[in-house]
């Protein structure tokens, strides 16, 4: 029965967190807390990380086949989060059980109550000032998207992303997507295609460092049971983003965000 739980939480991960770009990290951190009480942060962030990989790689080829990708912001981004990673996925060893639950939860609340308050940024993205970078993305359905962005800003919040992602072994998803839509002016169909882009490189760098280290030993058949359920759930995500509206998808991202920290902060006192 907990394998075939396990492929139904990867299939709702999967799907969900492609939906709003977080690769569905940030929902299976606590389903994995409250299964496996006994495991240790090190072990509960390697599965994490390693379903976070595949749901983004399966996501990552959907969204490619849309056309929604940046795929050249989102290599730049990678370059910068990814020694963020291997610092992140180090750290884990470091922090017990309860300390490690509370940084997650106060991380996903705050990110939730921002959300809520702001699911857009009111800007002219289409506006290019000094320094910044253009961008022009023209979809599958061709629909065009300008936007423009501080490059040096996108590198610093790619790293600190980087860092939470290997940290809490989230994917990163989750800080990623608003930092793109608030802070880089990103529309928020392409910040959540280019986010799911970043976090399987990102995520890939976060799991080879639990290989070497040795954590990933401990949850390998039930990561793959996860990833299964994941890949497959990644792709009906991918395409139910088509029928959706950015603010909605932002507001379903806060909502999940919310219910996740509220019920890891209840659990840690």
């Amino acid at each position: 029965m907990i394998w075939a739980l396990l492929g139904v939480v990867g299939l709702f991960v999967g799907a969900f967190g492609t939906l709003v770009g977080a690769a569905g990290g940030f929902i299976l951190v606590p389903i994995l807390l409250f299964l496996y009480p006994e495991e240790t942060p090190a072990t509960i962030t390697s599965i994490t990380l390693s379903v976070a990989f595949f749901n983004a790689l399966s996501g990552s080829i959907a969204y490619g086949r849309l056309k929604r990708i940046d795929y050249r912001s989102g290599l730049i981004f990678s370059f910068a989060s990814v020694p963020g990673a291997i610092i992140g996925a180090s750290i884990t060893y470091i922090l017990s059980r309860g300390i490690f639950q509370i940084l997650f939860g106060v991380t996903l609340l705050l990110a939730a109550g921002y959300l809520m308050v702001h699911p857009r940024r009111n800007l002219s993205t289409s506006i290019v000032t000094r320094g910044h970078t253009a961008r022009a993305i023209t979809d599958r359905e061709n629909n065009v998207f300008t936007y423009s962005y501080s490059l040096m800003r996108g590198i610093a919040i790619a790293f600190g992303v980087g860092l939470i992602s290997g940290l809490l072994g989230i994917g990163g998803g989750i800080i990623h997507v608003p930092a793109l839509t608030q802070f880089l002016c990103f529309p928020t169909h392409i910040a959540t295609a280019t986010s799911h882009f970043v976090v399987a490189i990102t995520t890939f760098a976060a799991v080879i460092t639990h290989v070497i280290t040795g954590a990933f030993t401990e949850g390998v058949r039930r990561a793959a049971v996860l990833s299964v359920g994941a890949i497959i759930g990644a792709q009906f995500g991918a395409r139910l983003s088509q029928k959706v509206s950015g603010v909605l998808i932002v507001r379903l991202l806060a909502a999940g965000l919310a219910m996740v920290a509220i019920r890891l902060l209840i659990a840690s006192f």
